[in-house]
C-alpha cells in the first residue's frame, strides 16, 4: 500500500512567459524523469507536446506528469498562462492539493498571475512562490515580493535571498540554514557549492531571517514564547510551523532562481516536499446531491473508503479518448465497473495509464490521491463524478464561464462536412469553455470561445489534428439583451378544441434584475388562484423564452419575474397551459419593458515601453475604453482599462505597430454593460439583414 503522506499533487501556474514550462522541465531533469532538457523557445519542451504549443511557445492545455524527489512522489500539472485558456488552470487547481506560483523577476505580478491566484484562492490551494528569471535584465526580487503583497493581497514568506542579480545572479542564500547555494556557469543544476553567506549580505540575511522566524512561530504559541524568552527555535520546529501556516493559507513560502540557467530549483523541490500538503492534509471534497445541494458528507482521502473520483479533463489522442481523473477515496482497478452519477450509467474500466506528458505507463490499479488517465470511457465529461455503484455520491461539480466571442465556420468541401461534425464533437468534450451551435436561420456552424486566440487555435486544431479545412467568418461579439423598465401585466392563455381545453391566467411583474443575476423567478401568489404545482411551469415558460431576446434574438439577461396572481380552471388547466401563458406573457411584456442591447466589457491589461504610453492610452480611448490605472516600473508601463470586446478585434497587431513590437496585452471578461445607441442600431440592423439573406 502506498503511503499517502509521501504524495504531492501540485500544479505549476503563472502568467504567459513567466517560465512555468521551463521550470517543469528542470524539475523533470533534476528528478531523473528526463535526461535531455527541452527548451520552450526551441519547441522541444516535454509538456508542450501539441504542434500549436511548440510553434507559438505557449502552453495551451495542461499536461500531467509524475516524478520522484526525496522519497516522495510528485504528480505535476503544467498549466497554460494565456487568459484564453484559464479554464485549464481552473480545472487543474480544482483537483490539486498544492501549487507553485511562478512570477517573472522582471515582469512581476502580471494580469494572468492575478486571475490564477484568484482561482487558487477560490479552490483553497496551498502554494509556494517562485520568483523566476532573476538572470533577466530589470529583474528585482524585492519588488516582486512587494507586488505579491500589495497587488495580490497575499503574505509572502521569504525563504531565500538572491546572490547577485541580472547577469551577476549566481545563487541564493537559504535563510533557515544560513547557507549560500552558488552555481557555476556550466548550466548544470548539479554543479553548485554550499558556502558561507557573502559578507555584504550578512545583515540583510539576519533581518529577513528574523522576519521569517517571527511569522512562522505565530503558528505555535509555545515556540513563540520560548523565542521571546531568548531561545532560538530549531530548524525542525520552524519547518513544522511553516508547513502548518502554508497549509492554512496564512502565508506562502517564497523562493527565487532562474529555471533557464538551472539555479535555485532544488530548493523549490525541497519546499514542495517540506511545506505543501499531502492528499490527506487538505480539506475533503464536499459531496452534493443531484440538484447540487451539499449533503453534509465529505469525500475523505482514504484508500479503504468507497470510490470517489472526479473527471477533470478529456483528451483525444491517437488511441481514443483519455479521461483524466483525480481519485479522492477508495481504489480503481482494471476490469471493474464504476457509476457515473451525472448520467446514471455504469462504465467498465478498461486500461488505466499514468501519463508523462504524451507518453504513458500501464497500471493495473490506482488509489486515493492518484491522478491517472483511463482509456475508452464513453459518456464521461469534465466535472462528472465516478463512484462505487453500491455507494453512489456526487462531488462538487465544476462551473465554466460562458463564451464571449463567436465565429462562423464552413467546410471547404462536401467531404469535410461529416469530418467536421466528428472533430467538433471531440473538441467540445476536451474543452468545456468551447461551444458549438448551428444557426437555425443560416445553417452556419458557429464556434464560441473565450477569445480570438482560443478560436484561432481551435481552427488550427481542426485543420492539423483532424484534417478538416474550413472557411472562417469574422469573429462576432456575444451580445446580450436586458430590460430597463418595470412592467406589471396579465396574460390569459385560452384554447378550446374538441375535448378538454387549455386555460391559464397569470398576473405578473417583469423588472430589471441585478447585474449578473441572470433570470430570477419568484411567486407571491397567496390563496389558490394559481395552484403551487403550476408555479414551476410558469418559471419554465419564462426561462425558455429568455434564450431569445426581442431586439435581435440574443439571450436576455438580468430579468426578474414575480408571479402575483392569476386564475385556473378545474378541468382545463394544466402545467402545459401555464407554460404557454408564461411564453405569451414574455412576448407581450418584454417589448414594453424598455429592451436594451448589452455588450461584453473586457478587463484589459496592457504592458508598453514608457515612451509609447500616450499612444496606447489614446488608442484605448478611441476604442471606447475607460482607463482604470497606470503604473510605471523600470521595464515600462502597465495600463489597466475596461474596453468593449467589439472594439478589441485585431488589437495585438495595432499594439505591436504602436510599440515597435514590444507591447503585450491580456484581457478577460469583466461584465455586460449597455451598448451605445449607434452600436445597438448597427448590430440589430446587421442581424435582420443576415436573417433576410439566409
Amino acid at each position: 500500500m502506498t503511503d499517502l503522506t509521501h504524495y504531492r499533487n501540485i500544479g505549476i501556474f503563472a502568467h504567459v512567459d513567466a517560465g512555468k514550462t521551463t521550470t517543469t522541465e528542470r524539475i523533470l531533469s533534476l528528478t531523473g524523469k528526463i535526461h535531455k532538457i527541452g527548451e520552450v523557445h526551441d519547441g522541444e519542451a516535454t509538456t508542450d507536446f501539441m504542434d500549436q504549443e511548440r510553434e507559438r511557445g505557449i502552453t495551451i492545455q495542461s499536461a500531467a506528469t509524475s516524478c520522484e524527489w526525496d522519497d516522495h512522489r510528485l504528480n505535476i500539472i503544467d498549466t497554460p498562462g494565456h487568459v484564453d485558456f484559464t479554464i485549464e488552470v481552473y480545472r487543474s487547481l480544482k483537483v490539486l492539493d498544492g501549487g507553485v506560483g511562478v512570477f517573472c523577476g522582471s515582469g512581476g505580478v502580471e494580469p494572468q498571475s492575478e486571475t490564477n491566484w484568484r482561482y487558487a484562492n477560490d479552490s483553497e490551494v496551498a502554494r509556494i512562490i517562485l520568483v523566476n528569471k532573476l538572470d533577466r535584465m530589470g529583474a528585482d526580487f524585492y519588488r516582486v515580493v512587494d507586488q505579491v503583497e500589495n497587488v495580490l493581497g497575499a503574505n509572502p514568506l521569504v525563504m531565500v535571498l538572491p546572490i547577485g542579480i541580472e547577469d551577476d545572479f549566481v545563487g541564493v542564500v537559504d535563510l533557515l540554514s544560513r547557507e549560500a547555494w552558488v552555481w557555476d556557469d556550466s548550466s548544470d543544476p548539479l554543479n553548485y557549492k554550499i558556502e558561507e553567506v557573502p559578507a555584504d549580505m550578512v545583515d540583510k540575511v539576519e533581518e529577513y531571517r528574523e522576519k521569517l522566524i517571527e511569522t512562522a512561530l505565530e503558528q505555535d504559541d509555545d515556540a513563540m514564547e520560548a523565542y521571546l524568552d531568548g531561545t532560538e527555535p530549531s530548524i525542525e520546529t520552524l519547518k513544522k510551523c511553516i508547513r502548518k501556516g502554508t497549509i492554512n493559507l496564512d502565508f506562502f513560502p517564497t523562493y527565487c532562481g532562474s529555471a533557464f540557467k538551472n539555479k535555485g530549483i532544488q530548493l523549490v523541490l525541497n519546499a514542495v516536499v517540506d511545506y505543501l500538503p499531502s492528499p490527506t492534509e487538505v480539506k475533503p471534497q464536499p459531496e452534493v446531491d443531484l440538484e447540487g445541494n451539499e449533503t453534509g458528507e465529505l469525500a475523505t482521502v482514504d484508500v479503504n473508503k468507497p470510490l470517489r473520483a472526479l473527471a477533470f479533463k478529456i483528451m483525444d489522442d491517437r488511441f481514443g479518448a483519455l479521461t483524466f481523473i483525480r481519485i479522492y477515496s477508495g481504489k480503481l482497478a482494471k476490469g471493474t465497473n464504476v457509476l457515473n452519477t451525472f448520467t446514471g450509467k455504469t462504465e467498465r474500466i478498461g486500461r488505466i495509464v499514468e501519463m508523462h506528458a504524451e507518453s504513458r505507463e500501464e497500471l493495473d490499479s490506482a488509489q486515493a490521491g492518484d491522478i491517472v488517465a483511463v482509456l475508452g470511457m464513453k459518456n464521461v465529461q469534465t466535472g462528472h463524478t465516478l463512484c462505487d455503484p453500491n455507494h453512489p455520491a456526487t462531488l462538487e461539480p465544476m462551473v465554466f464561464p460562458d463564451p464571449v466571442i463567436s465565429m462562423a465556420v464552413a467546410p471547404k468541401d462536401k467531404g469535410a462536412s461529416e469530418k467536421l461534425g466528428v472533430a467538433l464533437g471531440k473538441m467540445i468534450a476536451e474543452d468545456p469553455s468551447f461551444r458549438v451551435e448551428t444557426d437555425e436561420d443560416s445553417g452556419e456552424t458557429i464556434l464560441k470561445g473565450m477569445g480570438e486566440l482560443h478560436l484561432d487555435i481551435k481552427v488550427d486544431i481542426l485543420k492539423r489534428t483532424h484534417g478538416v479545412e474550413v472557411e472562417v467568418g469574422k469573429p462576432q461579439v456575444a451580445y446580450r439583451e436586458t430590460i430597463t423598465q418595470t412592467i406589471e401585466d396579465s396574460y390569459t392563455h385560452k384554447k378550446q378544441t374538441g375535448g378538454s381545453g387549455q386555460f391559464g391566467r397569470i398576473d405578473y411583474i417583469v423588472e430589471p434584475g441585478e447585474a449578473g443575476s441572470g433570470f430570477v423567478f419568484e411567486s407571491k401568489v397567496t390563496g389558490g388562484n394559481v395552484p403551487r404545482e403550476y408555479w414551476p411551469s410558469v418559471q419554465k415558460g419564462f426561462d425558455m423564452m429568455m434564450e431569445e431576446g426581442v431586439l435581435a434574438g440574443f439571450p436576455c439577461l438580468d430579468v426578474k419575474v414575480t408571479l402575483q396572481d392569476g386564475a385556473f380552471h378545474a378541468v382545463d388547466s394544466s402545467p402545459m397551459a401555464f407554460e404557454a401563458a408564461a411564453k405569451g406573457g414574455y412576448r407581450q411584456s418584454i417589448p414594453k419593458a424598455g429592451p436594451q442591447l448589452i455588450e461584453p466589457i473586457m478587463k484589459v491589461d496592457v504592458f508598453t515601453p514608457e515612451d509609447h504610453v500616450g499612444d496606447v492610452i489614446g488608442d484605448l480611448n478611441r476604442r471606447r475604453g475607460m482607463i482604470k490605472s497606470q503604473e510605471i516600473n523600470p521595464n515600462g508601463a502597465r495600463i489597466k482599462a475596461e474596453v468593449p470586446l467589439g472594439e478589441m478585434f485585431g488589437y495585438i497587431g495595432d499594439l505591436r505597430t504602436m510599440t515597435s513590437g514590444r507591447g503585450q496585452f491580456s484581457m478577460e471578461f469583466e461584465n455586460y454593460q449597455p451598448c451605445p445607441k449607434n452600436i445597438s442600431e448597427a448590430v440589430i440592423k446587421e442581424v435582420k439583414e443576415r436573417k433576410e439573406n439566409a
